[in-house]
């Protein structure tokens, strides 16, 4: 993916005034670091139905088709799930997880900038025991109504399994909606039904379908969901991070949880706006949120605050948020 020339200040600053979310948030979902050697382009992330306190992962372009659940409370990986019955993945950058447990991973970035005629989605069921293995996925085309694009942000509505995109564009891009029913046997369409107002690097939603979540990198947005006919409420409170590439939700809705890519990469947690957002009965987790996530650091934060204004003004806030 293309790294924009404002990430060279993140890169410089982050080392002085960044804390590890291992140290500053605690365990579980209040922040962890991925620890395998194997993840060093962490740039989606997705929280397990089935298994309370792992979050799955996936690299970048860089990798194979495998996907890694991570166990929030250690950072350690207890699996890589290799995807079969699919191509080449060229540009992995979204992972989410649908109703009935189905986990849909977004082969959606474009490196050429939107020049790929298609991209790909694949689907597979979550596995039921945290074991390396091999999983049939579906593939399924994916094209643009209205031409190619670049993205990094997919999302499955919890009630409707409909899928979403949100493709990436430093001037602010739109929702996509795809299908009812995704079909295997043809080209899946998407066209765009919203503005977002972010150059978006991920987005997820709340388990029980009432907010998005849509992240920059240095920067988000939440919006009232309403079946995809979004209306924005306010800002997200995103830590800085070296190359913030991907949030998801706590389990249980009450988190939103920030990740970077690079190895050791540290996934931080932030109260969701809001307060809680239930999830629907059986989708909770076993970690509770017992603190607000940064009470260790909190004048570490208001330096993070002052290097990011000091960021936007340097390389240009107006690039990350769509003129009004």
């Amino acid at each position: 993916m293309r790294r924009p020339f404002a990430l060279l200040a993140g890169v410089l600053l982050v080392g002085a005034f960044a804390v590890p979310a291992s140290a500053a948030d605690g365990k579980g979902d209040k922040g962890f670091t991925i620890s395998d050697p194997r993840i060093t382009e962490s740039s989606g992330l997705a929280a397990s139905h089935r298994h309370p306190g792992v979050y799955w992962t996936h690299n970048d372009s860089s990798d194979g088709p495998y996907i890694y659940a991570v166990d929030s409370a250690t950072g350690r990986t207890v699996a890589r799930v290799a995807l079969s019955g699919i191509g080449s993945p060229r540009d992995v950058e979204a992972i989410s997880i649908g109703p009935d447990d189905q986990i849909y991973v977004g082969d959606i970035g474009d490196n050429l900038g939107g020049k790929w005629p298609y991209v790909w989605i694949y689907r597979l069921p979550e596995p039921k025991k945290l074991v390396d293995q091999t999983v049939r996925a579906t593939q399924y085309i994916v094209k643009y109504t209205d031409g190619a694009r670049d993205a990094e942000s997919l999302v499955v509505d919890p009630k409707t399994g409909r899928v979403f995109i949100i493709d990436k564009n430093e001037n602010g891009g739109h929702l996509f909606e795809g299908p009812a029913h995704l079909s295997a046997s043809g080209t899946n369409y998407f066209r765009p039904v919203a503005t977002v107002d972010l150059w978006a690097t991920d987005a997820a939603l709340s388990p029980n379908g009432e907010q998005l979540a849509v992240r920059g990198y240095f920067g988000g947005i939440y919006y009232d969901w309403n079946g995809g006919k979004i209306k924005r409420k306010g800002r997200l409170d995103v830590p800085l991070q070296r190359q913030g590439e991907s949030v998801s939700y706590s389990a249980d809705g009450t988190r939103l949880m920030y990740g970077s890519e690079g190895a050791d990469s540290p996934v931080q947690a932030q109260d969701a706006p809001g307060g809680a957002t239930k999830a629907p009965s059986g989708g909770g987790s076993s970690s509770a949120s017992g603190g607000d996530g940064g009470s260790s650091g909190g004048n570490l934060k208001i330096g993070a605050v002052a290097v990011v204004v000091a960021a936007a003004l340097l390389f240009g806030a107006r690039r990350l948020f769509r003129r009004g």
